[in-house]
């Protein structure tokens, strides 16, 4: 869902409560990562901010993208292989009519690339056809919403991280299948709100080679500061709350089993996307104090993050005055499959008024992996 707010906000009746970004045009700044109590990790941390560049490719939604489909004001679009080979774009707060907060408010909604291809990644499809519909039942009721937090594919078989409530007052999240490619969902399994101390709202999935899935997670909530905990479940339990196992510091050892121990400095989150690629793991994320959208590239789950360098690949600015990675009230960042180091591409979402309320594809140049 857009999170981001314009300057002077106008909540519609039948439209989500909206929290306000910093103000762009933050400058970059080392992060100073201190460890936990216990932690034992390294001090401090690299932020390489002079050698990666970007460009914007398109626009991915937009009247002119995804009207036809119902869907021209929508967000985040976290991007999918599907097992048919297709591309699914899972998007936020999406609204018909004439800007954010009009009509038809629907969450999460699937629009489909169906030839994927990052030369020329072009929506032409959604779940519903012309009128994309929600994926999983959502009433908004009392202005609650549901917002995805990852979707990954594992085999024939796709699954969904959702978060529900009202906007950063996460009541639980849930979890679902699909067997058809994204057409239908299937409920999995719940986890309480308040787990870990709400660090275990926000999930994300690294689909790993090795039998697991490595689970990094958050506080939802970008006004929160939160650490940042992994897990690892087998792939064939993933609908099984009681099978993730926790990573965690105690009596002088990291260990599977342990108390979860934040991995990474504690910092506020805004959207976070792990993933699995050729041999290593990539981890994106939206940075709040200073804003920008981050990367992180190490070679194991447990690898120590706080001596990783941070790596910003999108940068604040102000509208207008957007060029090469800067972009105006940035967020998301996540992954676009088909990515490589050498070309890595990112979703990126942008909301400041009303009428720019959209979902974008980046490419980013010179991220040391």
């Amino acid at each position: 869902m857009a999170r981001s707010q314009p300057p002077t906000p106008a909540d519609a009746a039948d439209g989500p409560r909206r929290r306000v970004l910093l103000a762009a045009g933050a400058g970059l700044a080392a992060a100073a990562a201190v460890p936990s109590a216990g932690a034992a990790r390294a001090s401090a941390v690299t932020v390489r901010a002079a050698a990666v560049t970007g460009t914007k490719v398109r626009n991915l939604t937009g009247p002119a993208e995804t009207g036809q489909f119902a869907a021209p004001w929508t967000d985040l679009g976290i991007p999918v292989r599907c097992p048919d080979g297709t591309m699914l774009f899972v998007c936020g707060d999406t609204f018909d009519g004439d800007g954010v907060g009009g009509p038809n408010w629907r969450a999460p909604v699937g629009l489909r690339a169906r030839h994927p291809d990052l030369n020329a990644l072009v929506i032409d499809d959604s779940v519903g056809g012309s009128q994309a519909v929600g994926l999983v039942p959502e009433s908004h009721e009392n202005n609650t919403t549901a917002i995805p937090s990852d979707v990954f594919t594992v085999g024939d078989t796709m699954y969904m991280h959702l978060m529900r409530g009202v906007l950063y007052q996460t009541h639980h999240s849930d979890f679902w299948r699909s067997t058809d490619n994204g057409q239908t969902w299937q409920y999995l399994c719940q986890w309480p709100g308040d787990q870990y101390g709400g660090q275990f709202q926000q999930k994300t999935y690294a689909v790993a080679d090795d039998g697991y899935a490595y689970v990094l997670s958050s506080v939802f909530n970008r006004d929160v500061p939160s650490d940042l905990l992994l897990h690892r479940v087998p792939q064939d339990r993933l609908g099984d709350p009681a099978a993730y196992q926790p990573w965690g510091y105690a009596n002088g050892a990291w260990a599977w089993g342990n108390y979860p121990t934040t991995i990474t400095a504690r910092r506020r989150f805004g959207e976070i996307c792990f993933r699995a690629m050729a041999g290593k793991y990539a981890l994106t994320w939206l940075n709040m104090e200073p804003l920008d959208i981050r990367a992180q590239v190490f070679p194991l789950p447990t690898s120590d993050l706080f001596a990783t360098p941070e790596q910003p690949l999108i940068v604040p600015t102000t509208p207008g005055n957007e060029s090469g990675n800067a972009v105006a009230n940035p967020y998301g960042g996540f992954i676009v499959p088909g990515s490589t180091f050498g070309d890595f591409h990112i979703a990126v979402s942008q909301w400041y008024d009303d009428q720019n309320y959209r979902v974008m594809q980046y490419r980013i140049n010179g991220l040391a992996a």
